[in-house]
């Protein structure tokens, strides 16, 4: 997609977004908790699971989806949250902790290319894993280091966009990604298990997000904080009921979907998502540095 066209799109912001169909996915390694390979992914139902959810996205919230397509061998390119971070017309791609993802660099490399990105990678060379760890909330980046992404590579970010940084340490592998245990609902609202931080960065996020919703740990296991924000639309699994109610009481729609299959990997609705708009979300900082607040070692 060229400049020309994603501009036409500011008026769907955070809404533009980037997913993989799940051909070719399945449990081929164990490379986190959650990942078995004897649970095998029943395609079928996986496949059932994410249209669900791309009918939700393009027909109940009007997102523009861009496909990458499936490759063999490659059964967690589904996951394209991970891919890396664009911000305008930039694109840093992951640099995946595992050999066994690092194989979708590559595609992930080309496919922006293609579509009139300029592509890069991190100066430091460290482990880098995209949106899973590096979420956005307004004009403010927040980012988790510790299971797949380095510290390094995190302070590349701040340095490279010049945003509000939050940096935050994971202590708990599994939620190995940021995405997993937070997610950000609006400037002061926030979804977040605090047993997944360490004690200093769980003082940071309650100390940024005045209103910090615990998730029940029953409930941060079927990734309760995976979820999807699409300004007033919530959607993420649909059997977590407590996080529900809290968010309805908060006046927002959530919209809850079946998940299971990915469950089995890892990987919950977010996972599934990549956005490609935020230099719409961001456009006010964009180049110029405000600040870096850093929590934990």
């Amino acid at each position: 997609m060229t400049k020309t066209m994603r501009t036409q799109l500011t008026e769907r912001r955070g809404r533009h977004i980037l997913m993989c169909s799940p051909d070719h996915f399945g449990i081929e390694y164990e490379i986190n908790p959650w990942m078995r390979l004897p649970d095998a992914v029943d395609r079928k139902v996986a496949l059932a699971q994410w249209e669900a959810l791309y009918r939700v996205l393009t027909e109940q919230l009007g997102a523009v989806v861009e496909l990458i397509p499936p490759a063999v061998g490659l059964p967690d390119l589904v996951f394209t949250a991970n891919a890396g971070l664009a911000i305008g017309d930039k694109f840093i791609t992951s640099e995946f902790r595992h050999p066994e993802r690092q194989r979708e660099e590559p595609l992930w490399q080309r496919w922006f290319t293609e579509h009139g990105y300029e592509v890069a990678t991190l100066p430091s060379g460290c482990p880098f894993e995209g949106e899973g760890d590096a979420l956005f909330v307004e004009d403010l980046l927040v980012v988790g280091h510790r299971f797949r992404s380095t510290r390094e590579a995190v302070q590349d970010i701040a340095r490279i966009y010049g945003l509000e940084t939050l940096v935050l340490e994971l202590a708990d592998p599994r939620f190995y990604h940021l995405d997993t245990c937070l997610c950000p609902v609006s400037k002061d609202t926030a979804l977040y298990v605090p047993d997944a931080f360490t004690d200093e960065s769980r003082d940071a996020i309650e100390g940024r997000f005045a209103d910090a919703i615990t998730v029940p740990l029953e409930e941060a296991h079927r990734f309760a904080c995976n979820s999807i924000v699409m300004g007033n639309d919530v959607v993420m699994s649909h059997d977590c009921p407590a996080t529900q109610a809290e968010l309805v009481a908060r006046g927002y729609c959530v919209r809850g979907v079946e998940i299971t299959e990915f469950l089995k990997s890892g990987g919950g609705a977010k996972c599934l998502v990549m956005f490609l708009d935020h230099d719409a979300l961001t456009a006010r900082t964009f180049g110029t540095r405000q600040g870096d607040h850093r929590a934990g070692r």
